[in-house]
């Protein structure tokens, strides 16, 4: 799993690829440029953290000499020797160190990051043509602390970026429970991921694409059954859930390899893969809540279970066979109501 801390540059090639490619940039929410060719000061730069060769914030330096928090490296990867040059380019104090692996690739960066990770240096790598970033970020586990990708490449590695990006928490709210009732029998969705989850965290389900509850994860041990780590009983399948893009997606509609949000009680989220949904009849319960701030209302329907858990304000998991009117609950409140496949969009819409 993408650690929430990695960092992804953009390289541009010249001047006339800065301009082109900054619009994509503040899209995607990156701040960091790498231009190897000199270039003038550029107003528009203004928030973007410069990597070059004269008059950026940080300098590319000579491997092989001494350098400092304002300077990095670049080697290119095509021997066992370039590997302990580029170790060695890490112990000489460079902010970080660029690798560039052209042909093998997995078994140099595992050796790097290992070598890296033990001397608490950075590592970013470059990301190749026909190579994967995901691939980049999870190598040894641990994976590179940053990838640095060529703007040629941003467009067809948008959506990937998206979702590794750099996430700030996301704002969770109180709200009030105003009704609890029997929904029927009806299809709920679990959803089983490739990770093992946390206690605390959970996904962000609701019958409404802008009031999402916080679903806890099957991670509490009980006596009549074991826990599924890996598991979230999410609820019917009608249910909007927060994806890896912070595009709603419905329950129904997932499937193997996607990626969804697991989110903790403080809002820090990371993504998780898919491994499996499994979508079976059960009898369900619907919880209605009115959010404390503007009064919002929402609801989610879950299967009526013991083992299915919403998240109180203190962090409490609290069944949702123990749930009473006038009980508390987390809840994420979307800043957009309207959803035009997944996407948020400023238009009004009435969901009830």
């Amino acid at each position: 799993m993408v650690d929430p801390v990695k960092d992804i540059i953009v390289e541009a090639t010249d001047e006339v690829e800065v301009g082109q490619v900054l619009g994509q940039m503040a899209e995607l929410g990156l701040t960091k440029l790498l231009v190897r060719k000199p270039f003038a000061a550029d107003s528009r730069l203004q928030g973007i953290t410069t990597i070059g060769v004269s008059g950026t914030d940080v300098l590319i330096a000579d491997a092989d000499k001494q350098g400092g928090p304002g300077t990095a490296a670049i080697i290119e990867i095509t021997t066992s020797k370039d590997v302990e040059r580029a170790v060695r380019a890490g112990e000489r104090g460079h902010a970080f160190v660029i690798v560039s692996c052209r042909n093998w690739v997995i078994i140099p960066l595992e050796n790097l990051v290992a070598e890296f990770s033990r001397r608490g240096r950075r590592l970013y790598a470059m990301l190749e043509d026909g190579q994967e970033v995901d691939l980049l970020f999870t190598v040894l586990e641990r994976g590179v602390d940053g990838v640095v990708v060529p703007a040629s490449m941003l467009p067809r590695t948008k959506e990937r970026l998206r979702s590794v990006a750099v996430k700030s928490p996301l704002g969770l709210s109180k709200a009030r429970v105003v009704r609890v009732s029997d929904a029927g029998l009806g299809e709920r969705a679990c959803v089983d991921t490739t990770s093992t989850l946390n206690v605390g965290e959970g996904m962000l389900v609701g019958s409404m694409s802008s009031f999402f509850f916080l679903v806890h994860s099957e991670t509490i041990p009980t006596e009549y059954i074991p826990t599924r780590q890996f598991r979230v009983n999410a609820g019917a399948i009608h249910s909007y859930i927060l994806g890896g893009d912070d595009r709603t997606r419905y329950l129904s509609e997932l499937q193997s390899g996607d990626t969804v949000q697991m989110v903790d009680c403080k809002g820090s989220r990371r993504l998780v893969t898919v491994g499996r949904v499994k979508i079976e009849r059960r009898p369900l319960v619907m919880v209605v809540a009115r959010a404390e701030e503007g009064g919002e209302e929402g609801s989610v329907m879950l299967q009526k279970a013991e083992t299915v858990r919403l998240v109180k304000p203190d962090s409490t998991p609290v069944a949702v066979t123990g749930i009473k009117e006038g009980d508390y609950l987390l809840v994420h409140l979307a800043a957009s109501k309207g959803r035009h496949f997944g996407g948020s969009v400023d238009e009004f819409i009435l969901e009830r």
